[in-house]
Protein backbone atom coordinates (compact mmCIF):
# COMPACT_ATOMS: atom_id res chain seq x y z
CA UNK A 1 0.00 0.00 0.00
CA UNK A 2 1.31 3.41 -0.87
CA UNK A 3 1.59 6.70 1.32
CA UNK A 4 3.03 9.98 0.70
CA UNK A 5 5.57 10.90 -2.37
CA UNK A 6 5.49 12.05 -5.70
CA UNK A 7 1.43 12.58 -7.27
CA UNK A 8 -0.45 11.88 -3.66
CA UNK A 9 -0.67 13.01 -0.23
CA UNK A 10 -1.15 10.83 2.24
CA UNK A 11 -3.21 13.39 4.51
CA UNK A 12 -5.17 14.35 1.21
CA UNK A 13 -6.02 10.47 0.73
CA UNK A 14 -7.34 10.22 4.39
CA UNK A 15 -9.42 13.17 4.45
CA UNK A 16 -10.56 12.18 0.97
CA UNK A 17 -11.48 8.85 2.14
CA UNK A 18 -12.92 9.76 5.43
CA UNK A 19 -15.02 12.53 3.54
CA UNK A 20 -16.37 9.98 1.02
CA UNK A 21 -17.46 7.82 3.88
CA UNK A 22 -19.12 10.46 5.90
CA UNK A 23 -21.00 12.11 3.19
CA UNK A 24 -22.36 7.88 2.11
CA UNK A 25 -21.62 5.24 4.91
CA UNK A 26 -22.11 2.33 2.72
CA UNK A 27 -19.78 3.72 -0.09
CA UNK A 28 -19.45 0.95 -2.57
CA UNK A 29 -16.56 -1.07 -2.58
CA UNK A 30 -15.82 -0.01 -6.52
CA UNK A 31 -16.13 3.68 -5.35
CA UNK A 32 -13.37 2.80 -2.39
CA UNK A 33 -11.31 1.10 -5.02
CA UNK A 34 -11.64 4.25 -7.49
CA UNK A 35 -10.66 6.94 -4.56
CA UNK A 36 -7.40 4.77 -3.72
CA UNK A 37 -6.38 4.11 -6.76
CA UNK A 38 -6.69 7.71 -7.39
CA UNK A 39 -3.79 8.03 -4.73
CA UNK A 40 -1.70 5.53 -6.12
CA UNK A 41 -2.64 2.23 -4.48
CA UNK A 42 -1.57 -0.36 -6.75
CA UNK A 43 -4.46 -2.02 -9.52
CA UNK A 44 -2.88 -5.38 -7.83
CA UNK A 45 -3.47 -4.36 -4.44
CA UNK A 46 -7.06 -3.66 -5.19
CA UNK A 47 -8.37 -6.55 -6.70
CA UNK A 48 -11.56 -8.37 -5.04
CA UNK A 49 -9.03 -11.28 -3.83
CA UNK A 50 -7.23 -8.75 -1.59
CA UNK A 51 -9.71 -5.88 -0.94
CA UNK A 52 -12.66 -7.83 -0.43
CA UNK A 53 -16.64 -6.70 0.63
CA UNK A 54 -15.22 -7.39 3.89
CA UNK A 55 -12.17 -5.27 4.09
CA UNK A 56 -14.27 -2.38 2.54
CA UNK A 57 -16.63 -2.72 5.06
CA UNK A 58 -13.64 -2.53 7.54
CA UNK A 59 -12.63 -0.23 5.82
CA UNK A 60 -15.49 2.16 5.80
CA UNK A 61 -15.87 1.54 9.70
CA UNK A 62 -11.80 2.57 10.02
CA UNK A 63 -12.86 5.84 7.88
CA UNK A 64 -15.74 6.87 10.50
CA UNK A 65 -13.14 6.69 13.12
CA UNK A 66 -10.64 9.14 11.48
CA UNK A 67 -13.51 11.35 10.90
CA UNK A 68 -13.90 11.63 14.52
CA UNK A 69 -10.19 12.40 14.68
CA UNK A 70 -10.78 14.64 11.92
CA UNK A 71 -13.44 16.66 13.35
CA UNK A 72 -11.24 17.21 17.14
CA UNK A 73 -10.11 20.71 17.01
CA UNK A 74 -8.02 20.84 20.45
CA UNK A 75 -4.67 19.51 19.77
CA UNK A 76 -4.70 17.89 23.47
CA UNK A 77 -7.78 15.78 22.46
CA UNK A 78 -6.08 15.35 19.29
CA UNK A 79 -3.00 14.27 20.58
CA UNK A 80 -4.66 11.86 22.90
CA UNK A 81 -6.81 9.95 19.92
CA UNK A 82 -3.65 10.04 17.61
CA UNK A 83 -1.51 8.14 20.62
CA UNK A 84 -4.59 6.28 21.43
CA UNK A 85 -4.18 5.31 17.70
CA UNK A 86 -0.51 4.39 17.57
CA UNK A 87 -0.90 2.10 20.30
CA UNK A 88 -3.49 0.18 18.75
CA UNK A 89 -2.56 0.11 15.04
CA UNK A 90 0.90 1.83 14.66
CA UNK A 91 3.36 -0.74 13.06
CA UNK A 92 6.93 0.48 13.05
CA UNK A 93 7.12 3.50 9.92
CA UNK A 94 9.96 2.65 7.31
CA UNK A 95 11.36 4.80 4.52
CA UNK A 96 10.93 3.67 1.09
CA UNK A 97 10.63 4.38 -2.51
CA UNK A 98 8.85 2.53 -5.44
CA UNK A 99 6.65 3.23 -8.23
CA UNK A 100 8.52 6.01 -9.07
CA UNK A 101 7.69 8.16 -5.80
CA UNK A 102 10.68 9.72 -4.10
CA UNK A 103 11.59 8.73 -0.30
CA UNK A 104 8.53 8.77 2.21
CA UNK A 105 7.59 7.04 5.03
CA UNK A 106 5.38 3.75 4.72
CA UNK A 107 3.24 1.66 7.42
CA UNK A 108 2.50 -1.45 5.71
CA UNK A 109 -0.16 -3.97 7.26
CA UNK A 110 1.62 -6.13 9.83
CA UNK A 111 0.83 -9.93 9.19
CA UNK A 112 -2.81 -10.65 9.22
CA UNK A 113 -3.74 -7.24 9.14
CA UNK A 114 -6.30 -5.46 7.28
CA UNK A 115 -6.88 -2.37 5.39
CA UNK A 116 -8.58 -0.59 8.25
CA UNK A 117 -5.51 -1.35 10.79
CA UNK A 118 -3.13 0.32 7.48
CA UNK A 119 -5.65 2.95 7.19
CA UNK A 120 -5.43 3.69 10.70
CA UNK A 121 -1.80 3.57 11.35
CA UNK A 122 -0.90 5.26 8.03
CA UNK A 123 -3.71 8.56 9.09
CA UNK A 124 -2.43 8.36 12.81
CA UNK A 125 1.11 8.68 11.21
CA UNK A 126 0.46 11.95 8.89
CA UNK A 127 -1.76 14.03 11.15
CA UNK A 128 0.68 13.72 13.90
CA UNK A 129 2.95 14.63 11.44
CA UNK A 130 0.85 17.62 10.60
CA UNK A 131 0.40 18.38 14.27
CA UNK A 132 3.67 18.45 14.82
CA UNK A 133 4.63 20.36 11.82
CA UNK A 134 2.39 22.95 12.56
CA UNK A 135 2.02 23.64 16.17
CA UNK A 136 -1.68 22.51 15.82
CA UNK A 137 -4.43 20.85 14.17
CA UNK A 138 -4.12 21.64 10.73
CA UNK A 139 -7.14 19.80 9.84
CA UNK A 140 -10.86 19.96 10.20
CA UNK A 141 -14.50 19.26 9.94
CA UNK A 142 -16.53 22.71 8.73
CA UNK A 143 -18.03 24.92 11.20
CA UNK A 144 -20.57 25.87 8.63
CA UNK A 145 -24.22 24.65 9.51
CA UNK A 146 -25.44 21.58 7.50
CA UNK A 147 -22.26 21.07 6.01
CA UNK A 148 -19.32 19.41 8.35
CA UNK A 149 -17.12 18.20 5.65
CA UNK A 150 -13.54 17.42 6.16
CA UNK A 151 -10.71 19.12 5.15
CA UNK A 152 -7.22 19.87 5.62
CA UNK A 153 -6.09 23.58 6.78
CA UNK A 154 -2.28 23.76 6.83
CA UNK A 155 -1.48 26.68 5.38
CA UNK A 156 -0.43 29.85 6.98
CA UNK A 157 -2.23 32.01 9.26
CA UNK A 158 -4.92 31.07 12.04
CA UNK A 159 -6.46 27.19 11.88
CA UNK A 160 -9.53 26.96 9.41
CA UNK A 161 -13.02 26.13 10.37
CA UNK A 162 -14.60 26.40 7.18
CA UNK A 163 -14.21 23.68 4.15
CA UNK A 164 -14.06 26.56 1.51
CA UNK A 165 -14.67 29.97 1.46
CA UNK A 166 -18.35 29.36 0.43
CA UNK A 167 -18.97 27.66 3.45
CA UNK A 168 -17.06 30.64 5.32
CA UNK A 169 -19.18 33.13 3.75
CA UNK A 170 -22.55 31.92 4.08
CA UNK A 171 -21.37 31.55 7.17
CA UNK A 172 -20.73 35.35 7.95
CA UNK A 173 -23.63 36.17 6.10
CA UNK A 174 -26.19 34.20 8.22
CA UNK A 175 -24.17 35.41 11.08
CA UNK A 176 -24.32 38.93 9.99
CA UNK A 177 -28.25 38.32 9.41
CA UNK A 178 -28.60 36.78 13.11
CA UNK A 179 -27.14 39.99 14.85
CA UNK A 180 -29.96 42.69 12.61
CA UNK A 181 -32.28 40.69 13.62
CA UNK A 182 -31.36 41.04 16.96
CA UNK A 183 -30.62 44.70 16.79
CA UNK A 184 -33.84 45.17 15.32
CA UNK A 185 -35.68 43.01 17.93
CA UNK A 186 -34.46 45.66 20.76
Amino acid sequence: MADSGSGFSAAQRLVDLAEAVRAVPELPRAELVALLARHGERPGDLTAEVFSEADAAALRAAARRMGEVLGESGEDRAARALNALFEEYATCPRLTRHDGHPWHLHVDRGEGAGWDGWFLASGALVLAGLLTVHGRVAWGACAAEGCGRYFLGAGPGSARRYCSHTCATRARVAAHRRRKRAEGAH
